[in-house]
């Protein structure tokens, strides 16, 4: 049982289903992150939490109490809305200190629960303005402390920083990943965003049609997906996927992949799960920084396979230079050094870690596990 437990929760509107058998426990003081694309249902799930959607089948509990039927009021949850929801015609001080005022705190408390969070947010300087005279940033951080000063049991977070510019998102990641470093609280947090899935979770549940597609720590996500649909979701560029085929050469497989020219070259593998794999098809998945220059090659890799491509695209990008070629039929995408020798239409020898490679059944798209 966890601080926060999901079981076998559905939802459906009608005759359609679009939340199916989800289960997810959360426990105390965790940063449980669903990430999505829109349509994934992972809204409907924050709000049957929040209990603004009622559940159809299931249960979901906070604290061992089962929390179906029961009021949003009474549940002791604290949410942040993307839109933050102010009142407008109140100022910052009121906005924070609405809800304690609805449940009859006494001003003395709600004055120190006030100051207390206004410094720990730095709006101190902000309290007597009113909404519209603020900036987004600053509004995320009062529609936060709105949620802090009820000391709730969980927080949620429904895609929080999406109103935002892409330099202010990077700087409010930054502010809640210390707020929870700092105050061990329980969030779950909505985005569509991989990478503040990536940066902020301690867990992320990576949804899709409504299904749970994998749920697991960030490192779990990336380095192991469970199947093509979260390689390919989960990374910025994504996982490179393209057909091979296993052959077995002196007991240990390696994956046969076309290159530019029609011709085939052998990637060696080294995953004793594939041995029953011989003479098939896979999907065969690598990221785009495993595959390099042969000086930016992970020197920590048992297993750095030389691969010689026509170069297509180069696009610098600050600190990395993208490289892009064909393999298997696909254009791919290598991540290079800044200052990596690469030029458009040389033919080049690429160096991959096929360490961290990963095979899937083109059948049904799963990874094949070891």
């Amino acid at each position: 049982m966890g601080f926060l437990d999901i079981q076998n929760v559905t939802k459906s509107y009608g005759q359609v289903e679009v939340l199916h058998q989800v289960d997810i426990a959360v426990e105390e003081g965790e940063f449980l992150v669903l990430v999505g694309p829109s349509g994934c249902g992972k809204s409907t799930l924050l709000n049957m939490i929040a209990g603004l959607e009622t559940i159809t089948s299931g249960e979901i509990s906070i604290k061992d109490r089962v929390m179906n039927g029961v009021h949003p009021s009474k549940r002791n949850i604290a949410m942040v809305f993307q839109s933050y929801a102010l009142y407008p015609n109140m100022s910052v001080a009121q906005n924070i200190t609405f809800g304690m005022e609805m449940h009859n705190v006494p001003k003395e408390d709600q004055q120190t629960a006030l100051q207390d969070v206004a410094k720990l947010l730095q709006i101190e300087n902000l309290l007597d303005r009113k909404p519209g005279q603020l900036s987004g940033g600053q509004r995320q951080r009062v529609a936060m402390g709105r949620a802090l000063v009820r000391d709730p049991d969980v927080f949620l977070f429904d895609e929080p920083l999406s109103n935002l510019d892409a330099k202010l998102r990077v700087d409010m990641r930054t502010e809640i990943k210390k707020l929870h470093e700092k105050l061990k609280t329980t969030i779950v947090y909505v985005t569509h965003d991989q990478i503040e899935a990536m940066t902020l979770s301690t867990r992320i549940a990576v949804m899709y049609q409504g299904y749970v597609q994998q749920l697991g720590t960030p490192k779990e996500i990336y380095d192991s997906p469970a199947n093509v649909y979260v390689a390919t979701f989960m990374g910025s560029p994504a996982m490179n996927v393209v057909p091979a085929k296993i052959t077995m050469q002196d007991g240990t497989p390696h994956a046969l992949v076309k290159i530019h020219d029609g011709s085939e070259q052998m990637l060696r593998l080294e995953q004793d799960n594939l041995s029953d794999w011989d003479g098939k098809d896979i999907l065969l998945g690598i990221r785009p920084e495993s595959i390099t220059d042969p000086d930016g090659a992970d020197r920590n890799s048992s297993n750095i396979v030389s691969l010689t491509n026509r170069i297509g695209v180069t696009e610098p990008a600050g600190a990395d230079t993208y490289v892009t070629m064909e393999l298997g039929g696909k254009e791919i995408i290598a991540r290079m050094r800044a200052d990596a020798n690469v030029q458009s239409g040389d033919i080049f020898q690429f160096a991959v870690n096929m360490e961290k490679a990963v095979a899937f059944d083109p059948a049904t798209e799963m990874r094949i596990k070891p």
